[in-house]
């Protein structure tokens, strides 16, 4: 039994006689083959990681579902019942809104921005606390009156935080169905103290105030109208299962009915294609550093063929032969998956409890999110692959025997 094909591949790979180029090679083959399934883990882990951080920078500004009238910028109250919306399985809350591009001023400052009218539940349901810049105005919106801008906003308007006395925007909002006659303001304006400033994404941070429905719907003169209506789900709910009774309920053709991934796939799409196309392109470079495999099992053929006769007049038969040089190869690419994963992991649990690598001008560690399916998917594709390079050059050699 010492004398199996597969103790003699080990024997071949582990032994402590002379050290030869082939040895050499089969250790290279070895390191190759376990840095790159290190770094699939990683980079995978990684980019699970930034798809995690874009949806929460992206999911927590924009509800789960929004709803909004196909043709028209605004809608009255009456053509949407609320009440039953609510009533839907799944729905947590329902949030109105009002959306104006309006201009901001600050001293000798002005700046265009995009207004946001919205009430009180909306802040809560956005988690709009933990996105402060240092956590200036996490309690203001209590009393029901806030304003808050996007942080790049505020930056560009020369406004600071944290003095005793908040510091104020005018606001100009176009008037609407007026016409343009001398002496006559086509804007209405207001004066607005700032809360905070807020920090969601690049989009919300340059252009985005949110200031309160009912202040905001008093300067547009939006008696009964609203722009949007936002839906918040309960935890455990399908967000497209929700969103097609959604849509069922109000039917089709009037109002559009998106969810938060519909709103921003572009970006969640890029985001999943570049996962993709990196996980590939390791998939390549793991084909060829499996070359290094195939040499090495080449070389140490030729060099055993001594070895090999003498199996052979001993009674070996021709697939006792392949056997051996068909485990080596499995034993050399097998245990360069096994401590590729060990190191791919260990080097992510260190990035995720000490965050050394940070994102160059946001100064936050890569995120790390680790999957099973990427641990799957990672040990299955490269095994297929290992068995593939493994198997093909012995059977090749072995049938010229």
């Amino acid at each position: 039994m010492i004398n199996t094909p597969f103790y003699i591949a080990k024997r071949y790979l582990w032994s402590k006689g002379k050290r030869n180029i082939v040895t050499l090679i089969s250790r290279i083959s070895l390191f190759g083959v376990m840095i790159i399934t290190a770094a699939l883990v990683v980079l995978l882990s990684a980019f699970n990681g930034i798809e995690k951080m874009i949806e929460q920078l992206y999911s927590e500004f924009d509800p789960p579902i929004t709803i909004q009238h196909v043709q028209r910028k605004t809608f009255f109250d009456n053509e949407l019942n609320l009440t039953e919306l609510k009533a839907i399985p799944g729905v947590k809350s329902v949030s109105e809104q009002v959306e104006e591009i309006v201009v901001l001023r600050h001293d000798q400052k002005w700046i265009n921005a995009t207004l946001y009218g919205v009430d009180k539940s909306y802040l809560n349901e956005c988690h709009l606390s933990k996105h402060l810049i240092n956590g200036y105005g996490a309690y203001d919106f209590q009393d029901g009156h806030f304003a808050y801008l996007g942080a790049d906003l505020m930056q560009n308007l020369k406004i600071g935080l944290g003095s005793s006395e908040k510091e104020q925007v005018v606001l100009y909002a176009p008037k609407r169905n007026v016409k343009i006659r001398l002496g006559k303001a086509p804007f209405h304006s207001a004066r607005i103290p700032v809360d905070g400033a807020m920090n969601f994404n690049q989009e919300v941070n340059a252009t985005a105030l949110i200031w309160d429905l009912t202040s905001a719907k008093n300067l547009l003169g939006y008696d009964h109208e609203l722009s949007k209506v936002y839906l918040f789900l309960k935890p455990g709910y399908d967000l497209q299962a929700v969103k097609e009774q959604l849509q069922k309920k109000i039917g089709n053709g009037v109002f559009s009915v998106k969810t938060n991934l519909e709103k921003n796939e572009l970006i969640f799409r890029t985001s999943k294609s570049e996962r993709l196309v990196v996980f590939i392109i390791l998939l390549f470079v793991f084909i060829l550093a499996a070359f290094n495999l195939v040499a090495s099992l080449t070389m140490l053929y030729v060099e055993k063929k001594d070895s090999i006769d003498l199996l052979g007049a001993m009674g070996m038969s021709k697939k006792g032969v392949f056997q051996i040089f068909f485990f080596e190869g499995l034993l050399i690419s097998g245990w360069g998956i096994f401590f590729g994963l060990i190191l791919g992991y260990a080097v992510g649990f260190l990035q995720f409890s000490f965050g050394f690598l940070r994102i160059p001008g946001a100064n936050i560690p890569f995120p790390i999110v680790f999957s099973w399916l990427d641990f799957v998917s990672i040990t299955c594709s490269v095994s297929l692959l290992s068995f593939l390079f493994s198997y093909f050059p012995v059977r090749l050699l072995t049938k010229s025997r």
